[in-house]
């Protein structure tokens, strides 16, 4: 029996405001929509803006007028949602105060249409697990079982597999999340235990002993121990960024032996001294001459710099500062 092919369509309507659901114009539309919200902040706030998350980044030195400032936000935020027939999701607003470990946390509490903000020590950003001091700790627990449960999964399928494809396996499964965010909590003492479980997996990869050193094994791999792994994202980092920074040539105009490092800025506080804008510039500077003179050619700096650090395997910062370029 022949059956009839019927093509069925929805009815016309007309949209008054928003777009439907998994219309393919509608991240578009969306963009071009909340597009003006940036221009909302003051002069102390910056709005992060990426697909439909946004988020706010007040700073203040002064406890009264940084409150005086999450207020105005506040009411500027829900006055532009008003008049753009928005509405926020309070339930996935949060607040989270960023401080020092000597500072005192300011006693604040965020109310947004008769809803209280949650008030918390740490939330989870576009895969990052930020807490309040920025002590990444939670995020590196979050990793190691991530790290632990690969582990598991490469000891399972090593007799079945040769060296080659456990490699391609290592690059899609653990270093895609090993370096993820790693110049922000690469330099942390806390990820120690990271390395502990990388190394594991390099000796399973190679059905090596748990006696065995695995430096040999990272170079025969070619693949970079953790701390190495981090000195090459954190410099690879300030090359690409190179606006963000002032080379001694710039600063003094004069040509020397150093003329090609970067100038550091006067600098205080030990959590902008770890983090990596002012590591990047410290581990930039100690590169050998060699590599440092490519810095304008990426491609080029880049493959350097990886020889460089896959042929020295540097198990810590302080190993690589302790380098000597004979």
């Amino acid at each position: 029996m022949n059956k009839t092919n019927a093509t069925n369509y929805s009815n016309w309507d007309i949209i008054k405001h928003g777009v439907p659901q998994g219309s393919i114009l509608g991240p578009l539309l969306f963009l071009l929509y909340i597009n003006d919200l940036p221009l909302i902040t003051t002069k102390n706030a910056k709005l992060v803006l990426y697909a439909d998350d946004t988020s706010v980044i007040i700073t203040n030195p002064n406890p009264d007028e940084f409150t005086s400032n999450v207020n105005n936000i506040l009411a500027n935020i829900h006055e532009w949602f008003r008049n753009n027939l928005l509405f926020l999701n309070l339930d996935k607003t949060k607040f989270l105060q960023f401080r020092t470990k000597n500072t005192q946390k300011l006693d604040l509490s965020r109310t947004l249409l008769n809803s209280q903000i949650t008030n918390c020590k740490d939330t989870k950003f576009l895969g990052l697990n930020i807490d309040e001091t920025l002590s990444w700790k939670g995020h590196i627990e979050q990793l190691l079982r991530r790290m632990s449960s690969a582990c598991y999964a490469i000891r399972v399928i090593t007799p079945f597999m040769s060296e080659t494809t456990l490699r391609m396996i290592y690059y899609s499964y653990v270093h895609s999340i090993m370096v993820y965010g790693i110049i922000f909590w690469g330099n942390l003492p806390l990820n120690n235990v990271i390395f502990k479980v990388q190394k594991r997996i390099i000796r399973t990869m190679t059905n090596s002993s748990n006696s065995a050193s695995c430096r040999q094994l990272f170079k025969r791999l070619g693949i970079l121990p953790l701390q190495s792994q981090y000195i090459f994202s954190v410099v690879w980092f300030v090359v690409k960024n190179k606006e963000l920074f002032t080379t001694n040539q710039e600063r003094h105009g004069r040509t020397t032996r150093t003329a090609t490092n970067i100038y550091p800025p006067l600098c205080n506080l030990t959590l902008f001294q770890k983090g990596a804008y002012y590591s990047g510039l410290k581990l930039f500077n100690h590169l050998p001459q060699n590599i440092k003179i490519l810095a304008n050619k990426k491609k080029t700096f880049k493959s350097a710099l990886k020889r460089f650090l896959t042929s020295k395997s540097f198990y810590s910062v302080e190993e690589y500062f302790e380098h000597r370029d004979s």
